[in-house]
């Protein structure tokens, strides 16, 4: 497997203004006469980095990437207003017509995946395959995993401090209980919950938790607007029925399809992945291909990960697309 590119610089960068609310920053990276290949953040709420374009040849694709409605330099910041999956969706049909492109590689990782794969079911034609990774496709379950019973098992200790901002007749359901409080007026309880909420998440990241990353947490605009954004989506189911994602999967199984995941993957567990991975034939299915990375879990900026994302991109390559 191949490492990720050293660090390249951004070609061009602006602001799109997709509502009368708001405008999305993008960066559009590599050869202007690329392959194109759009890369989707995670959280929700989390906003892009530069390693993220790391993953993507510059001699051989036009990378594009941008920050989701109330996202890092998009504005208005942290807002919640008309920002739910399916205008993000609609955000990325707008981004691949103003910058005149007609088809592309979709690339997500977490959220990321879950917008990926609402976004190809429902421009198929617009989408040349998809790279996904720890998948998340925002069913009640994998939700209730994470915030509710399943996951503390696992991390009690780093749990603790998530239920203890909950009063206890409220514990029955964590993401209600947060969403409440972080949509609330009082800004010293929004500013508690935040900086949980952001602490459990990162402590359970990666394989082996990670201080600095937990540290990460600690910035208590960047806690809030994350932890705000990601409880109003989580609240309200993502705008989807349950189990959408995976049931309208066969939209796409014709597209090829590279799925990473990490064996210990705590956030995301495989069973979603492997979900999706069946309910696209599974290998019968030629078109698909499922990696297990045996010693990691979610994070996309563990070695082996990132690296498996380089390859995947490789791959593609050989497509002649």
């Amino acid at each position: 497997m191949a490492p990720i590119y050293p660090l390249f610089p951004v070609r061009e960068s602006g602001h799109l203004q997709v509502s009368s609310i708001h405008s999305i920053y993008y960066e559009d990276c590599g050869i202007l006469t690329g392959v194109p290949v759009l890369y989707l953040h995670g959280g929700p709420g989390e906003g892009i980095v530069d390693s993220d374009r790391q993953y993507f040849d510059p001699a051989h694709y036009r990378s594009v990437l941008f920050d989701q409605r109330g996202c890092g330099k998009s504005l208005p910041a942290a807002s919640l207003e008309d920002n739910t999956t399916w205008t993000l969706v609609a955000d990325i049909e707008a981004l691949r017509e103003h910058l005149k492109i007609e088809k592309w590689i979709v690339c997500g990782g977490s959220w990321g995946s879950t917008l990926a794969l609402a976004y190809s079911q429902k421009h198929t034609g617009r989408c040349m395959g998809l790279i996904l990774r720890g998948v998340f496709t925002m069913r009640r379950e994998e939700l209730e995993w994470f915030f509710q019973k399943g996951a503390d098992m696992l991390f009690p200790d780093y749990f603790e401090p998530l239920k203890a901002c909950i009063p206890e007749a409220e514990r029955g359901d964590m993401i209600a209980a947060y969403y409440k409080r972080l949509t609330g007026d009082n800004e010293e309880e929004k500013l508690k919950c935040a900086g949980a909420w952001s602490n459990w998440e990162c402590s359970t990241v990666k394989l082996i938790v990670d201080q600095e990353t937990i540290e990460n947490a600690a910035d208590p605009k960047w806690a809030l607007a994350s932890a705000r954004i990601e409880s109003h989506f989580f609240a309200n189911a993502g705008w989807m029925r349950d189990g959408q994602l995976i049931e309208e999967a066969y939209k796409i199984k014709n597209l090829p399809i590279f799925i990473v995941q990490g064996r210990y993957d705590v956030v995301c567990p495989a069973k979603t992945s492997w979900d999706l991975y069946q309910a696209l034939g599974g290998e019968q299915n030629p078109n698909v291909e499922y990696l297990v990375i045996p010693d990691c879990g979610h994070s996309a900026h563990e070695s082996k990960i990132e690296e498996a994302l380089v390859d995947a991109a490789e791959k593609f390559k050989a497509l002649n697309m």
